[in-house]
């Protein structure tokens, strides 16, 4: 598993849903150009992808970024364990 903390704004969300909703466009795109005959063909309805891969743009770049987290900022180290407060000083000596 890794380490990097990330981002659940609703910015970069959105942004995740790129890679899915692309795939799904082309299939669709091909899943209709073969149901049409070939009328509706990929090739002349690619553009479609730029549609959506914008419209992904717009919906990301209008939405808030309340709590992002860059991921380009340094990790914050975690907090420092509490003090033992019963840890005597000759504790851990080989007494």
């Amino acid at each position: 598993m890794s380490d990097k903390v990330r981002c659940t704004c609703r910015r970069c969300t959105i942004r995740g849903l790129m890679g899915p909703a692309v795939i799904t466009t082309i299939g669709l795109l091909f899943l209709l150009g073969e149901f049409s005959g070939g009328r509706l063909a990929f090739w002349h309805t690619f553009p479609v992808i730029l549609i959506v891969i914008g419209a992904i743009l717009l919906a990301s770049s209008l939405s808030p970024a309340d709590g992002h987290i860059d991921a380009s900022a340094p990790p914050v180290p975690p907090p420092a364990p509490p003090a033992n407060p019963y840890q005597g000083p000759s504790q851990g000596q080989g007494q």
